[in-house]
């Protein structure tokens, strides 16, 4: 493995991890206290999720032609002219004004997440292999260690706007993110991630079964998510439970953490003990175990049973199931790709994530606007029951990755 281009890739993530998760903080706490909506709130993020469904099916197809080092660049940079733009708003200006450039900024914001995204990996492939069950030790690390990093962003973002204000935070995580781009420029391989072979246009579209079935269960896991978490959790500790921004912001922050360092642990959880894990197996009593606690929660919330208890613990509980889901399904899709087209494969499984997170958002607003935080929360126990059939119909792994991941780790 070469460490040094791990450690610059998970490090320019990092950076641009805690960045995104304030940011995303910044933005809905500050827009709420203007007095905007739910639903008005919901469309300030649909053009950052839109924007990733483009930006994963073409940023893989770039990436593999022109390197990662270069796509990795670029996200970093745009998130930075995100920052910089979002700094011009004006809170005088009409509400649709105010949305419509919000939109458009987060649309930026929204590409240089995705391309910063796939660029870090898909090379964790690259860097990696698979003889001792590394692929799935280093993907569990980036991304739980970027989930637990964005849940510090949460907390980072709003103690910012109670400290310093809106312009002066959006200032300093520019700066900060210039510091990780003149790292990345100057220390990370330049052919990282490329490809042999030219791949044409139309190759972003999978042709793989595998990749197809488990990118459709990844748009309704994150869908699951999103549909209570952007906007109805929120709104709902400010509104119902009279919250103070801080206490919103470190809970969020509390929780998001603790579901990357759930994902983080992840193989050693799951093959406690010396076992041998079947992975897609294991993906699907997972996603079944997770439809029951979304179930369990939605009843509680809905039968106003201790709401409070009900939906710190009960979000707790589906923090750590829901991490254990997402790592599952981020060392498969890594598994079922093909190591000449990482980039591609890893490209499409993720627009179908963001995809999934563009309707999360929008029917976290019109959800709660219709049924509180019970109709989220409906929602997403839906969701989950069909992330739960859709991977029954997901194949076994090829057999060279079985062998490798069956390993138990140290």
């Amino acid at each position: 493995m070469k460490t040094r281009n791990y450690a610059v890739v998970t490090g320019g993530y990092w950076a641009f991890t805690v960045t995104d998760g304030a940011l995303r903080m910044l933005v809905l706490l500050y827009f709420h206290d203007l007095g905007y909506s739910p639903v008005s709130i919901a469309f300030l993020f649909l053009a950052y999720e839109f924007m990733g469904i483009l930006t994963n099916l073409l940023g893989g197809w770039v990436g593999s032609r022109t390197g990662l080092n270069r796509t990795l660049v670029v996200g970093l940079t745009l998130q930075i002219a995100a920052l910089a733009a979002l700094t011009l708003h004006d809170p005088g200006w009409r509400e649709w004004i105010s949305v419509t450039f919000v939109m458009t900024v987060q649309a930026v914001s929204g590409i240089a997440k995705d391309l910063t995204k796939m660029s870090s990996k898909s090379a964790v492939k690259a860097v990696a292999g698979d003889g001792d069950g590394a692929l799935f030790k280093l993907v569990a690390v980036l991304t739980g260690s970027k989930n637990a990093l964005k849940g510090i962003g949460f907390f980072v973002g709003s103690a910012l706007l109670a400290w310093i204000g809106y312009d002066a935070a959006l200032w300093a995580m520019a700066g900060a993110l210039t510091i990780a781009v003149v790292a990345v420029m100057l220390l990370l391989d330049e052919d990282i991630g490329k490809s042999k072979r030219k791949a044409p246009l139309r190759s972003i579209l999978s042709k793989s079964v595998a990749i197809n079935r488990l990118s459709a269960a990844r748009f309704f896991l994150f869908g699951a998510r999103d549909i209570w978490f952007v906007v109805a959790l929120p709104v709902f500790l400010d509104e119902q439970l009279g919250w103070a921004t801080q206490g919103i912001g470190a809970f969020l922050a509390l929780w998001v953490i603790g579901y990357g360092m759930v994902q983080s642990l992840a193989p050693q959880a799951l093959r406690r003990g010396g076992r041998v894990v079947d992975e897609v197996a294991a993906a699907r009593t997972w996603a079944l175990a997770l439809a029951a606690v979304s179930a369990a929660l939605a009843l509680a919330v809905a039968f106003d049973i201790a709401v409070t208890a009900s939906v710190v613990g009960g979000l707790i509980v589906f923090g750590i199931v829901f991490a254990l889901n997402s790592s599952l399904h981020s060392y498969l899709i890594l598994a079922y790709s093909d190591d000449d087209a990482v980039a591609m494969d890893v490209g499409f499984y993720y627009s179908a994530n963001a995809a999934g997170r563009l309707v999360g958002t929008l029917l976290s607003g019109v959800l709660y606007l219709w049924g509180g935080l019970p109709g989220a929360l409906w929602g997403s126990a839906a969701f989950v029951a069909i992330t739960w059939l859709l991977t029954l119909r997901l194949p076994a792994l090829p057999r060279r990755v079985e062998v490798g991941a069956a390993v138990p780790l140290a």
